[in-house]
């Protein structure tokens, strides 16, 4: 196959890319995950380096995986991408990940840890912060009922504001002159720590605040100039967003010592008050809960399609109800259902860490198997019409596939069982799809 259908229109410039890229990317991780990187790390150097790492790892994916989305701009994206080079069953697999996995544990992470944060900052007890996650959860698919233009509506409006703290955070931090003597050389762990497992164990942390990259890769089809714009964006974007990460986290280990940090899910809240006192601390956390209230809603939006979408293509048992719209908002509400029923069991079977490690696990697995892609259909179909071709091919892809692997092989050893259920409730998958094939004809229903 040579040459691959395009009917997307490139409308999107250079600055509409980057901040795509920038305002996808950007969430929850960057204010809640330097309890458990200093925690691995036990050091600031080992920690900043970490943030430095998983960025590095991030572009040269997104440069990789920006081959395929050029050469490939079908609807699906990365789905797509897997299904086309490694089969319908690999497709399904990660769909089905996406659909049990990988949106229900982000929309339960985030749905804990911003109750967690209310509770710290209106002083209720601990014991409700399940409920109060369970009903975010619950209020913010009742919003998205309403349809998607008031919800992507209200996502931006919460877009906007979740930058107000970030740069508060960032100046402060520049210019503010008593500051915690910080050692960033040599690139040390605690005592006592394995500087391997350390890091391995950190990074799979970081990656969460990455998040998001690759589903700008859905929209490559429609970049102008891609050759130029798309590696361009994602540089500049990641790295922008790489600086960001490292100057927000400096300046908390600047104010905080680093033991005050450590498995500390406030952190960002203690941080907040001693950067700006009591009330403006306060001010700074309602500001940072918007920024999680909108991350939650983004995955609810985003993740409510996957089941409709697989549904449509008649690969789930209840194809024709879970592909039913809402014929007044044309919401899919039996996959949005889905998604929250998955979202709450998750929370009470784990916490933040456990449950965004999990996800990265997994994702980064099949993250991985793409990259490997971009080699398979270099030597498959060397005539396949790639309007962007990943800079200095091999090396990026080499990088993005070792960072990947050492992500997933890293994991398997440090949280062996962590990873047995991400693999497991991926492979049971596998006999839902057959079973479900042999009683179906494969085509997409009709409504």
């Amino acid at each position: 196959m040579a040459k691959l259908h395009n009917t997307l229109k490139r409308e999107i410039n250079f600055f509409q890319a980057l901040m795509t890229v920038i305002g996808t990317v950007i969430g929850a991780g960057v204010f809640f995950k330097i309890s458990s990187i200093t925690a691995q790390t036990g050091s600031t150097s080992a920690t900043i380096f970490v943030w430095i790492l998983a960025g590095i790892i991030s572009i040269t994916s997104g440069l990789t995986v920006s081959e395929l989305a050029t050469a490939m701009p079908v609807t699906g994206g990365p789905t797509k991408y897997i299904e086309y080079t490694y089969g319908k069953t690999m497709g399904f697999l990660f769909g089905w990940a996406q659909m049990l996995i990988y949106f229900p544990a982000s929309i339960a992470a985030l749905s804990i840890v911003f109750a967690t944060q209310f509770t710290v900052l209106f002083d209720i007890k601990a014991g409700y912060i399940t409920l109060i996650a369970i009903i975010l959860a619950l209020f913010l698919t009742m919003m998205n009922f309403f349809g998607t233009k008031f919800s992507s509506h209200m996502h931006t409006v919460i877009s906007v504001i979740k930058v107000v703290p970030i740069i508060l955070i960032i100046l402060f931090g520049i210019f503010n002159t008593n500051k915690i003597n910080l050692s960033l050389w040599p690139i040390t762990v605690g005592p006592g720590k394995s500087f391997t497992r350390g890091i391995s164990g950190a990074l799979l942390s970081a990656m969460f605040a990455y998040d998001g990259w690759i589903n700008f890769t859905n929209l490559a089809g429609e970049v102008k100039r891609p050759e130029k714009n798309l590696p361009r964006a994602i540089i500049i974007g990641l790295g922008v967003i790489t600086l960001i990460y490292v100057l927000v986290n400096y300046t908390f280990m600047s104010v905080s010592p680093l033991n005050t940090l450590v498995n500390n899910p406030s952190a960002a809240f203690d941080s907040s008050i001693r950067i700006f006192g009591g009330i403006g601390g306060k001010i700074i956390t309602i500001g940072i809960l918007l920024s999680v209230y909108g991350a939650v809603n983004g995955y609810i939006m985003t993740g409510m399609r996957v089941p409709y979408t697989m549904a449509r293509d008649n690969l789930l048992p209840f194809s024709k109800s879970i592909a039913r719209l809402n014929v007044n908002t044309g919401v899919p509400v039996i996959s949005e259902l889905v998604i929250l029923a998955l979202s709450i069991i998750m929370m009470f079977l784990g916490t933040f860490d456990l449950l965004t490690d999990m996800l990265v696990f997994v994702m980064w697995a099949f993250t991985t198997l793409i990259s490997i892609a971009v080699f398979v259909l270099r030597k498959r179909e060397p005539d396949l019409e790639r309007p962007y071709k990943v800079l200095l091919y091999p090396i990026i892809p080499v990088i993005s596939i070792l960072g990947g692997l050492f992500i997933v092989g890293s994991t398997l050893i440090n949280q062996f069982w962590l990873s047995v259920v991400g693999i497991g409730i991926t492979l049971i998958g596998l006999p839902i799809y057959y079973l479900h094939q042999k009683h179906v004809t494969k085509s997409p229903i009709k409504m």
